[in-house]
Order: structure tokens, then C-alpha cells, then sequence
């Protein structure tokens, strides 16, 4: 029965507004508070940003750079509030981590033009794994709201002869958009989508991880793109377009009127060439 009412659960939160996720997330679990856990862990929250005061730069915040109730900052490698026995990095990934945030800061800065990006990794037996946060929130210029969350979560697996290494990328968009205008009132539109993708692939000076990491995640959040304007604006067009209509009802009948009688005419002119 857990198993159920989890699924019916995620079911749920897949089609509620990404830009609620945090209260609804806080009412499911007031309704089945033995799915707790298994919510907090499976549903993915919208990113929330902080600053390192060190270095006056904003960092994202989300469970894999959380230690009890500190965060730490990708720019100086440092807790807030403080903690003595936090987990970290090793020296080589600490290294590969920095890289990767500069890489990452410059990615974001020339698709999201603005935002907050922030990238975390971890050591594991054969490898490494590391998330890659992207936020970039709509000033409300223009009347229009708006917020993009994607959270990368990659996994490296290196070969034992160190020239290649077996990468699994998941990643998940949270996007939502609103807007408030005169002519065509308040208007919501929202969802997030999960994908998930894996390859082998080199590794060298020419293709160091973070040039893999980063095509694996720019070929990703493009094709989620693509798939979000299709599904999210493109089905509301559909569905607007059928319930509104921008042409007259007296041309809408002359027209229908004109295909009727043109399928009148072929009919007729079909039956004189049977005959």
C-alpha cells in the first residue's frame, strides 16, 4: 500500500505548479507523514540561492552540498554556519570542482544571460559523481514572471587504463511562467520534466571530464528545451486556438458553406466519370 500511495504521491506532484512544489510538498506530508522520506528524497525542490559572504558570490543550495544544517560554498569550500567535521571533496576533485564552476559560470552565462550556477562533487569507490545547478529567476519586466531550475546529476565511472570513463547523466527542469496583462488577463503555465542519459567516452588532454560533463549537459537542457516548448506552449496554443477563434462566425459559416459545396461538386463530377 506505501508503494501505491508513493507513486500516487510523485503521480501528483508531477502535475501540480512547479512554482507550489515547496507547499504542496509540505501538505502530502501532513496527509501521509510515513511517506516523508521517500518525498523529500524523490521530489525535487526548486533551487534556493545564498551568499558567500568571503567572496560576495551567490551559490546555490541543495541536498548534496547540505551537512546537518550548513551549506557548502563552491567558491571558498567553506560551511555556513560553520562546521568543523563537514564533509569535502579530496584534493583532486576539489581541484576539478573549481574548473568546473568557472566552466559552468561561463555556460550559464552566455545561454541564461544571468542567474546563479553552482557545481558540487563527491568522491566514490571507481570515480566521482557531482550536480550541476542552474537558476535563473524573470525580473517581472514586461508583466512577465518566470523561473528555469535544472538540476544535473552526473556519475563517472573511470576505466581502470584511465584513458576512458562510463558517464550517466539525470537531469531535471523545472520551469514556470506567468503572465498578467490587460488584454489577455493572468496566465500560469508550469511543469518539469526528467530525463536521463548515459555513454562512454574518452578522456584526455583534448577531453578532459569537465569538456564530456559539459556537452553531456548542454545537449540535455536542449533537447528538455525543445521538448518543454513543444509539450508546455505548443499544446496550450492547440488548446487556445480550438476554444478561441480568431475569425468572425458569418466567415466561419461562408467558409464551411464553400467546403460543402466544392465536396458536392467532386462528388457529382466523380459519379459522370463512373458512368
Amino acid at each position: 500500500m506505501t508503494e501505491q500511495q508513493l507513486d500516487c504521491a510523485l503521480d501528483l506532484m508531477r502535475r501540480l505548479p512547479p512554482q507550489q512544489i515547496e507547499k504542496n510538498l509540505s501538505d502530502l506530508i501532513d496527509l501521509v507523514p510515513n511517506l516523508c522520506e521517500d518525498l523529500l528524497s524523490s521530489v525535487d525542490q526548486p533551487l534556493k540561492i545564498a551568499r558567500d559572504k568571503n567572496v560576495g558570490k551567490d551559490y546555490l543550495l541543495c541536498d548534496y552540498n547540505r551537512d546537518g544544517d550548513s551549506y557548502r560554498s563552491p567558491w571558498t569550500n567553506t560551511y555556513d554556519p560553520p562546521l568543523e567535521d563537514g564533509a569535502m571533496p579530496s584534493d583532486r576533485l576539489r581541484k576539478l570542482e573549481m574548473d568546473a564552476n568557472a566552466a559552468f559560470d561561463l555556460y550559464r552565462e552566455m545561454y541564461f544571460e544571468g542567474g546563479v550556477s553552482s557545481v558540487y562533487l563527491w568522491d566514490l569507490d571507481h570515480g566521482f559523481a557531482g550536480v550541476i545547478l542552474i537558476k535563473k529567476a524573470g525580473d517581472g519586466s514586461k508583466k512577465i514572471k518566470g523561473c528555469w531550475d535544472s538540476i544535473h546529476v552526473v556519475e563517472v565511472q573511470e576505466k581502470s587504463s584511465g584513458r576512458s570513463a562510463h558517464y550517466k547523466l539525470t537531469s531535471t527542469a523545472m520551469l514556470w511562467l506567468q503572465t498578467n496583462k490587460l488584454g489577455s488577463g493572468t496566465m500560469n503555465l508550469g511543469g518539469s520534466l526528467t530525463r536521463q542519459t548515459e555513454t562512454d567516452t574518452g578522456v584526455g588532454d583534448t577531453s578532459p571530464h569537465i569538456a564530456n560533463i559539459g556537452r553531456m549537459v548542454e545537449d540535455m537542457e536542449n533537447k528538455i528545451r525543445n521538448i518543454l516548448n513543444e509539450i508546455y506552449f505548443g499544446k496550450t496554443k492547440d488548446i487556445v486556438n480550438g476554444l478561441r477563434s480568431v475569425q468572425s462566425i458569418p466567415d466561419e459559416r461562408q467558409q464551411a458553406a464553400l467546403r460543402n459545396d466544392l465536396a458536392i461538386a467532386l462528388q457529382k463530377r466523380q459519379a459522370k466519370t463512373d458512368n
